[in-house]
């Protein structure tokens, strides 16, 4: 007897246990974004990912829109448009650069920090949002500068 009454809490526990998954997943539906603003056709990602409240953006270089080219002048020109890129790619959700609460900074020379900061803040406002920042070696079209970042509602 108690056997099947163990049986009958887990069976009970996993009916309870689906049913709370599957509204949690209704709560949360997966959006993937492809404005057509930033990313050239053809890439093999999604410039961002809406899980409920929260935006995750695809790293983000300093990209002619549209095009698989950098722009020219180095790193001052190139963060100016990654960043310009972020917020064109936010604003094409219903963000904007107020609601990101989370970017990560890759710079193919972290020599170059100081530089990048100084560009980002023009673009980003106390309170800031968390960051981190690495050096990299290597990033997509020899870009000086790739960001992504995360924002919620």
């Amino acid at each position: 007897m108690r056997a099947v009454s163990l049986a009958g809490l887990v069976c009970a526990a996993i009916l309870v246990a689906t049913s709370v998954s599957a509204r949690a997943e209704q709560q949360r539906p997966v959006e993937f974004v492809n404005s057509g603003k930033v990313m050239p056709p053809g890439v093999p990602f999604s410039e961002a990912v809406r899980v409920g409240n929260l935006l995750y953006l695809s790293g983000q270089i300093g990209m002619v829109p549209g095009k698989l080219e950098l722009v020219p002048g180095g790193l001052p020109a190139q963060a100016q448009q990654a960043l310009q890129n972020v917020k064109t790619t936010l604003e094409a959700s219903g963000y904007t650069m107020h609601d990101v609460v989370k970017c990560t900074v890759m710079l193919a020379d972290i020599s170059e920090w100081a530089a990048f900061n100084e560009i980002y803040k023009k673009f980003f406002t106390a309170p800031f949002p968390a960051r981190s920042a690495i050096g990299a070696n290597g990033l997509a079209l020899g870009a000086r500068v790739e960001i992504d970042c995360i924002a919620a509602r």
